[in-house]
């Protein structure tokens, strides 16, 4: 069992230092959750307090979701990793490399020499980007007037990609498109889908694109970092009427219902008694699927949602299909081929199942990759790893 009163105090003295609002973490076995802490304030401006069961946007933690009942699809043979998207997707049937831009300012554009598949999608090899990551797509949707990711308009998906499928590494809008696949084979929208064949049959009863009036009562507010490293609150709430439900980012959820989705994949696919994933599926997407490429820093384009994300900045880091996966042991004792990734205001999961033990850690505040956010992350995980160590390691099977 983790030293709560480790974690405890970590968590709580970040909270009352204010250098973070709130936080809740949660630690489980594959079996039990092992720790579980809530501290500060679910928004600076009120009164509340931080409990367990508050609601956050869990930004790309979504994107493993979305992976996971995609996987539901392959699993039947409605979806193959590596036939041509375009067939089921036709938006994605000839893609556009942008290549710059002219003197005048014009995009330069040619087709791609090959065809996007559902694996480069989810593992962030099919080309797409995000504009907080590069300064050539902030400026092809200023040229072209397209809306961004997160106003959940169709017309955010009609970019190019930034270099030939399978070639490259970069993060970006890759998941928004499996969760159009999701659609476009199981007949459901997205968020359907993932109620009936993930959340139901998980009992993650507080997760949703669209907010309920219950979980409204408990949303903890989204605060933004100043230069001086103070915390404002800020208003901040995703779609509620989308055109379509972002796979790659829409979800709210609470770490309890994060850590169901955690422990199902320690499980091998069996979560809340229903085997919802075959196991070799599990094991499958916890794999390296990029070969001899590697996950590369990430560089701020736009310093208000995001610094510069450099994980692990001495470790070779792969990608499995909606993971990122670490090669070797980490500080803070997470073993090598862990799972892992994290969502754009600062939360963060991790899924160890070689010491069958999964983490999350849940707080509001915006750029991504905050220091201080980080550093509690950090310290959660420590505590996690130093009370295992005292129970003597990983449990019998």
């Amino acid at each position: 069992m983790p030293s709560s009163t480790e974690i405890d105090q970590v968590l709580r003295q970040k909270a009352e230092a204010k250098e973070i609002p709130g936080v809740v973490a949660m630690a489980a076995t594959g079996n039990e959750v092992i720790y579980q802490g809530a501290f500060g304030k679910r928004d600076l401006s009120k009164p509340d307090a931080m409990t367990p069961d508050s609601v956050f946007w869990i930004a790309s933690m979504t994107k493993a979701i979305t992976t996971a009942g995609a996987m539901q699809l392959v699993e039947q043979g409605k979806l193959a990793l590596d036939t041509p998207i375009g067939k089921v997707l036709p938006d994605l049937a000839s893609p556009q490399v942008l290549e710059g831009f002219d003197a005048k300012g014009e995009p330069k554009l040619r087709p791609a020499k090959k065809p996007i598949t559902l694996r480069l999608l989810m593992t962030h090899t099919a080309g797409f980007c995000y504009d907080m990551w590069s300064g050539d797509m902030v400026q092809y949707l200023a040229k072209t007037g397209l809306p961004s990711i997160t106003t959940c308009k169709n017309d955010a998906l009609k970019t190019p990609i930034m270099s030939d499928p399978g070639t490259r590494w970069e993060y970006g809008t890759n998941i928004d498109f499996v969760g159009k696949a999701v659609e476009a084979v199981s007949g459901k929208r997205l968020d359907a889908y993932l109620r009936d064949n993930l959340f139901v049959p998980l009992g993650m009863n507080d997760t949703s694109f669209r907010l309920s009036a219950d979980q409204r009562k408990r949303l903890v507010g989204m605060h933004a970092r100043g230069p001086d490293g103070s915390l404002a609150p800020i208003p901040f709430e995703m779609e509620q009427e989308p055109e379509f439900f972002m796979g790659g980012g829409g979800l709210y959820s609470t770490a309890g219902d994060y850590i169901r989705f955690t422990q199902m994949i320690l499980n091998k696919g069996k979560g809340n008694g229903s085997q919802l994933l075959k196991a070799e599926t599990v094991a499958t997407m916890a794999q390296n699927h990029i070969g001899e490429l590697s996950v590369t820093k990430m560089v701020s384009a736009v310093p208000g949602a995001t610094n510069d994300v450099d994980l692990y900045p001495d470790m070779v880091k792969k990608w499995g299909l909606s993971f990122l996966i670490n090669t070797a042991k980490t500080p803070e004792g997470r073993s090598a081929g862990s799972l892992a990734w994290a969502g754009l205001a600062n939360t963060y999961y991790w899924i160890d199942p070689s010491r069958d033990v999964a983490g999350v850690i849940l707080m509001q505040v915006l750029p991504f990759a905050d220091r201080l956010c980080l550093e509690a992350f950090a310290g959660f995980e420590r505590g996690v790893y130093a009370g295992l160590g005292a129970a003597g390691g990983k449990k019998a099977a």
